[in-house]
């Protein structure tokens, strides 16, 4: 598994919860990354991104969630404050990489999801 997204969980509304998405291959870096969720009966929805140092979010979650990435660019996060019932999905991550060995290799790998509820 390239990626590996973690964090999720049950949550009270107006809880929060910090998601994780990490590249563990050695002499890998996320460049972008891609926040996803996929709510029951719903299509797949972008909820944040980070390309070139700019971030965009989804009007539902804008002044609620934060994406980040570690200064290694190993890592990246969803920060999640202020959860209603209708963030309820699972949250997958996608991500940009380069991968430094004997050649470099520049690819996107798409992590696996991780479930977050939010209910009362």
């Amino acid at each position: 598994v390239q990626l590996q997204a973690s964090g999720g969980g049950l949550v009270r509304p107006g809880g929060s919860l910090t998601l994780s998405c990490v590249d563990s291959r050695s002499g890998a870096t996320i460049n972008g990354v891609d926040w996803y969720r996929q709510a029951p009966g719903k299509s797949r929805e972008l909820v944040a991104s980070l390309h070139n140092g700019a971030t965009n979010y989804a009007d539902s979650v804008k002044g609620r969630f934060t994406i980040s990435r570690d200064n290694a660019r190993k890592k990246v996060f969803l920060q999640m404050n202020r959860l209603q019932p209708e963030d309820t999905a699972i949250y997958y991550c996608n991500a940009d990489y380069i991968l430094y060995g004997d050649t470099v290799v520049v690819g996107r790998s798409e992590g696996q999801g991780t479930l977050v509820t939010v209910s009362s």
